[in-house]
């Protein structure tokens, strides 16, 4: 029995959690790095972005907290809100007027929640070939 729940947990880590069970993987990922092309697109928007100067090259943190934690609890609404308003208080900026993140806002949340839930396993990921 525990083999078989190991085995449906790496299920849903390699397709991404859904919180429903209508609603389609957040992600895909093989090999922990190599991910869908819309998971891609999120990756590549972390880097056109260079959220990296405050939240750290691998999301773990630097003068801003680290993404891989913070996303087990900050819900894809709260994600949405904080990256279009920022946290000026804090030193995180608005990204409204960014075209970059705000078109590719979901497939970010999504590379930075693959990340989270520790499917994702690099912060560099190649796309699934």
């Amino acid at each position: 029995m525990k083999c078989l729940r190991i085995i449906f947990t790496a299920m849903l880590f390699s397709c991404g959690l859904a919180c429903h069970a209508d609603e389609p993987p957040l992600y895909k990922v093989e090999d922990g790095y190599k991910v869908d092309a819309e998971t891609m697109k999120g990756f590549r928007t972390w880097r056109a972005a260079a959220c990296d100067r405050c939240h750290g090259a691998n999301q773990q943190g630097l003068v801003g907290p680290s993404l891989i934690e913070r996303l087990k609890t900050l819900t894809k609404d709260e994600f949405v809100t904080t990256v279009t308003e920022g946290r000026l208080v804090k030193g995180m900026p608005s990204f409204k007027t960014s075209n970059t993140v705000m078109s590719n806002i979901d497939h970010l949340y999504a590379y930075l929640k693959g990340r989270s839930d520790g499917a994702i396993t690099r912060s560099k990921v190649e796309e699934i070939k």
